[in-house]
Parts: structure tokens; C-alpha cells; sequence
């Protein structure tokens, strides 16, 4: 008689029905591992995941050197989700002759703004108006240097600036470094490791200069995912969700899961840095006020939110047909400088985008 060990303990009991074989299930995320992403990190360390049928891997694009994108996997489909901003998910849905796939949010991370344009202190650069002539150290994104330069023109400024597009992993070193004046960063990570660090920062937040800018980051998958794995989506969010609430609740136990989780995770190839557990807490205790919505609830995103971006973007001209390339010129592409420069392609009209089409809570737990 042979009785397959393994096989049996891979079938979990849950609510009295019986689930199949463990699900594998990979996430990209936007960065290496950081406070925005604590929920995935914890459902793993308290096994969450493994409950609810799923072996996940948080893929850090430190392990590639970022050579690819986050969400350029899930349009290959070589992973199930990624950690995107706002932003992306609508390029994905406006890019030229549809060669993309329509993406879609299905979680919001954080459900309001962290995230701001910094500066050193000690450069002079208090306003954004006098970012003309410096160096912005950018992440080559569509829309961003335009926001920039909007942010800029709304302070009283030319919006005539350098976009530098360095190595992803190293752009907030470039600024202290001070190989760049500028760049965007989220005042929960990099933003708490200046201040532990004593290097003072000015900051211009989004919101304060005009900028109606939507959730970042969020979760994204390919429409085939909810298609055709609506199951697993669900259970991969409900377990989330749990991670994401324990976070929330409490952030000190919770940066101590969070630092274990990272560290068997990335075991056999470790982090550029090493996380600093101090740090660590410290950001963990400033974010975990931005999870969860005011009814207790983590992922859900409001339509308003979406429209107030999207109706930013066409007012002020960035909701444009041309997209970002290294290669020449063309009628569907240009660089970074000609998108700021005005060469951005035909207007996108603001009715041809629905926000319903970007985004959906249908697969988040219902409470």
C-alpha cells in the first residue's frame, strides 16, 4: 500500500470543502521589498497564503536588475499580478493600436498619497519653481515628467528641466549623491530613512500643486487572470486583505513579520541593502494609517478617484496618444524629452476612457 504523503498534505480543508493542489502564484512588485508592500509579506509569514491553497512568490525586481518592468510580466503573462501605479494601468489601456493588454486594478495599496517630489534641504530648491535647469532623476514612466513639468508651470515656473532616466534601483541614491536635484519618492520609505538618517528633505506633495493624482501603488492583473482564475484571485486577495488589516492594526509586530518574511524570501539572493530594522519600524508605524479605508476595509478604490486623474491628465494635455521609447522617433513613440518638449501625438478624448474599465473591487473580500 502507498499512500503520497505530500499529496494529501496539499489538500486544504476550508469551511468544510475540500481544495484542491496547492495553486502556484506569482506577484512582481514595483520595488524591493518596502512597507507599501508589508500585507503580501505578512499573509506569507503567517501562512495565509498556504491556507488558502496558494504558493506565492513576491518576485523584487532587484533580482533581475530590473531589466523588465513589473507589469510588462503580466502582459507576457509570466506572472499573475503586479505592483504598478495608477498611471501604468491607464497607458496599458491607451496605447497605441491596443498592442497592450487592458490591464486592470483589482487592489489599491495604500488608499491615499504618500508619495512627493524631494529635494535636499541644503540645495535651495524649496519651491518647484526652481527646478528649472536641475536634474530630475526619473523612472522613464508616460505621464511622469509631464507631471513634473505641471507641477513646476503651476508654482510659476517654466517646467524646463533635465529628465534623467538612470538605473531604477539607484535613483534615491542619485539624489544624495547629488547627481540629481530632484525625484519622486514615498515619504513612508525613503522619506522616513532621510529623516533617520538626518538628511533633511523639501517636499512637494502631489496634491498640493494642482495634481489629482490616482492610487498608487496598486495591485494589476490581465483580464485572462480574472477570467479564467477568478478563484484564485479571490483567495489570493482575501489572504491579503488579512495581512494588509494586521499591518494596519498592529505596525511594530508587524514590521518584525514583515523583516522575517523578506529575509527567508530572498535567502539565495539577497537584497542590494540590507533592511535596516529600525527603519523598518519606523516606516511601518507612518504608513500603517494609509491601508485600510474608513470602513476598516483594504484594496477597495472609489471611481472618483480615477475620474479626478484621468480628468487631470486631458485637462492639462498629458492624455495624449504617444508613448515613451528609447528607439526613434515615430508616429506612435518619442523620448522622455520630446514627450515634455510637446511632441505627445493627438489628444486622447476624455470620453473614449472609462474609469469602469481600469479598475475593479469585485474580487476583493466583501468585509
Amino acid at each position: 500500500l502507498y499512500i503520497d504523503f505530500p499529496q494529501i498534505l496539499n489538500l486544504k480543508q476550508r469551511k468544510g470543502a475540500l481544495v484542491m493542489p496547492v495553486q502556484t502564484v506569482s506577484c512582481r512588485l514595483d520595488w524591493t521589498p518596502n512597507v507599501n508592500h508589508s500585507g503580501f509579506f505578512i499573509a506569507q509569514e503567517q501562512g495565509l497564503y498556504a491556507q488558502a491553497g496558494l504558493d506565492v512568490q513576491l518576485v523584487s525586481p532587484h533580482t533581475d536588475e530590473y531589466k523588465s518592468t513589473p507589469l510588462s510580466h503580466v502582459a507576457e503573462k509570466t506572472a499573475d499580478f503586479a505592483i504598478t501605479p495608477s498611471e501604468s494601468v491607464i497607458s496599458y489601456n491607451t496605447w497605441p493600436d491596443g498592442s497592450k493588454p487592458k490591464v486592470q486594478g483589482i487592489a489599491a495599496c495604500l488608499q491615499d498619497s504618500t508619495s512627493a517630489i524631494v529635494t535636499l534641504k541644503d540645495s535651495g530648491l524649496d519651491r518647484p519653481n526652481k527646478l528649472d535647469g536641475k536634474r530630475y532623476a526619473s523612472y522613464g514612466a508616460r505621464y511622469e515628467g509631464r507631471i513634473v513639468q505641471t507641477m513646476i508651470k503651476h508654482d510659476g515656473g517654466k517646467g524646463d528641466y533635465q529628465e534623467l532616466a538612470l538605473p531604477m534601483l539607484g535613483i534615491w541614491n542619485s539624489l544624495v549623491k547629488k547627481e540629481a536635484e530632484a525625484t519622486w519618492v514615498f515619504l513612508g520609505w525613503e522619506g522616513v530613512e532621510a529623516k533617520m538618517k538626518g538628511i533633511a528633505l523639501n517636499t512637494f506633495k502631489l496634491e498640493d500643486y494642482g495634481v489629482k493624482y490616482g492610487y498608487s501603488p496598486l495591485l494589476v492583473t490581465h483580464p485572462d487572470t480574472l477570467s479564467s482564475k477568478p478563484d484564485m484571485v479571490r483567495a489570493f486577495l482575501s489572504a491579503t486583505a488579512q495581512g494588509f488589516e494586521f499591518a494596519a492594526a498592529h505596525p511594530e509586530v508587524a514590521a518584525e513579520q514583515f523583516l522575517s518574511a523578506v529575509s527567508k524570501a530572498y535567502a539565495s539572493c539577497p537584497l542590494p541593502e540590507p533592511l535596516d530594522k529600525d527603519m523598518v519600524k519606523e516606516a511601518q508605524v507612518f504608513t500603517a494609517s494609509h491601508y485600510l479605508n474608513s470602513d476598516g476595509r483594504w484594496g477597495v478604490m472609489q471611481p472618483k478617484v480615477w475620474d479626478d486623474f484621468l480628468d487631470w491628465l486631458c485637462a492639462n494635455g498629458l492624455l495624449t496618444t504617444k508613448v515613451q521609447s528609447r528607439a526613434s522617433a515615430s508616429d506612435k513613440s518619442t523620448s522622455l524629452d520630446g514627450l515634455r518638449q510637446g511632441d505627445v501625438g493627438e489628444p486622447i478624448p476624455r470620453e473614449a476612457i472609462s474609469s469602469k474599465s481600469l479598475f475593479t473591487n469585485d474580487f476583493l473580500p466583501k468585509s
